[in-house]
């Protein structure tokens, strides 16, 4: 449609706009990633105001514009959940009716047990905790015995930390591997570490091993038409490799710029799908306001080399998954609106209001590559 070759998704992952009306169902009544980081202090992200992102929500230091120059509006979510796996299934056009399972009150022992029996060791932690929280509490203990920590949170995720120099790599994720195939949680996440009592520190080493999606996505459809669909950073593991052809891992969002921006100059056709987890993994559960506006605003300088290399047949949508407000009670994430802006030398500047379900954006894909009309799809709305 309209001489487009190439969609590029680039997910804020928990760059959220506002309380969904059912926010209060979750405990989040009143959360705003965005607004709340702009309340803290102005936020500068100039590009992303040209498209739109001040017309979208007031965010002090982002104005609205009256003539933009790109297409903007938000997406609610249908999904029942608020974490990453089903927020990217729902981008994707997957919209989970019942929510993964959870475990508020920490790790089940029945689970906790028969995963020791699996790996032959003791654990430790068991408990709903942040990633820093729970190696502080049990990192020495960890190393003196070389028993796992593992955790939950909000999400519906498995948590299996270790110390790299204590649990070689292989070792943990080959323990991920086993607990994936012991529970139907939505993410088993390795999540290994170094340092020392005081300092230590998370490595960029981390691997998430998911559910496939219970049914046919955007990818798949796409993947079925021979096109190609390159996942960047963690895509490739949301999705448990289906439906992608190429996945490039990161160490970080510039990283994750670097290599959208790499891939996106040399064209092509199909799908490039980034999301970029700094936002939430390091700012947003670390309730760190000012990182968080600091990342923005280096992605907004990102945004401009991006748009600079990217072909008439491109067009680019940035979106989030969920929110999590780090203005906001608490470290989960956050019941959420997301944003979506579309760039791109073919996008119809103007708005695309709101739409009930992130699937909007698979269906906009699968219209403007496929060129099978999609129910809800935006394309006509943004081309003209």
């Amino acid at each position: 449609m309209a001489g487009i070759d190439r969609v590029i998704i680039v997910v804020l992952d928990s760059a959220g706009v506002g309380a969904l009306p059912d926010a209060a169902l979750y405990g989040d009544e009143g959360a705003n990633t965005l607004g709340h980081i702009g309340d803290a202090g102005p936020l500068a992200v100039p590009n992303m105001e040209a498209l739109g992102l001040g017309n979208i929500i007031p965010i002090r230091g982002v104005s609205p514009r009256a003539e933009t120059q790109g297409a903007w509006g938000k997406a609610g979510s249908l999904t029942k959940g608020k974490d990453t796996t089903v927020g990217h299934w729902e981008i994707a056009g997957v919209v989970m009716n019942e929510a993964l399972p959870t475990w508020p009150e920490g790790i089940p022992p029945d689970v906790a047990e028969q995963f020791e029996a699996a790996i032959g060791r003791k654990t430790l932690g068991r408990t709903v905790a942040s990633g820093t929280e729970i190696i502080d509490q049990f990192g020495a203990e960890h190393v003196r015995t070389g028993f796992p920590i593992i955790y939950t949170s909000a999400d519906s995720v498995f948590q299996i930390a270790a110390h790299e120099e204590v649990v070689p790599l292989e070792t943990l994720y080959d323990w991920c591997k086993t607990a994936r195939k012991m529970l139907n949680v939505g993410r088993v996440i390795a999540r290994p570490f170094v340092g020392k009592p005081g300092s230590w520190q998370r490595t960029a080493h981390r691997h998430d091993y998911s559910l496939e999606p219970p049914q046919q996505t955007m990818l798949d459809k796409l993947v079925e038409a021979k096109l190609p669909v390159v996942g960047i950073g963690k895509i490739s593991d949301i999705f448990a490799g289906r439906g992608i052809t190429e996945t490039h891992p990161i160490t970080s969002n510039s990283d994750g710029m670097d290599k959208t921006i790499n891939l996106v100059a040399k064209g092509g056709k199909g799908l490039v799908f980034t999301n970029l987890v700094d936002f939430d993994m390091k700012f947003g559960h670390r309730r760190d306001v000012d990182g968080y506006r600091r990342a923005l605003e280096d992605f907004d300088a990102e945004l401009a080399k991006l748009q600079a290399v990217m072909k008439d047949g491109d067009l680019l949508i940035i979106t989030a998954d969920h929110g999590c407000d780090p203005a906001f009670k608490g470290t989960d994430h956050t019941r959420e609106y997301v944003p979506i802006l579309a760039a791109g030398k073919r996008v119809k500047p103007g708005t695309i209001g709101t739409r009930k379900s992130f699937s909007d954006i698979a269906a906009t894909t699968a219209e403007l590559l496929l060129g099978s009309k999609e129910t809800g799809s935006f394309a006509r709305e943004i081309l003209g």
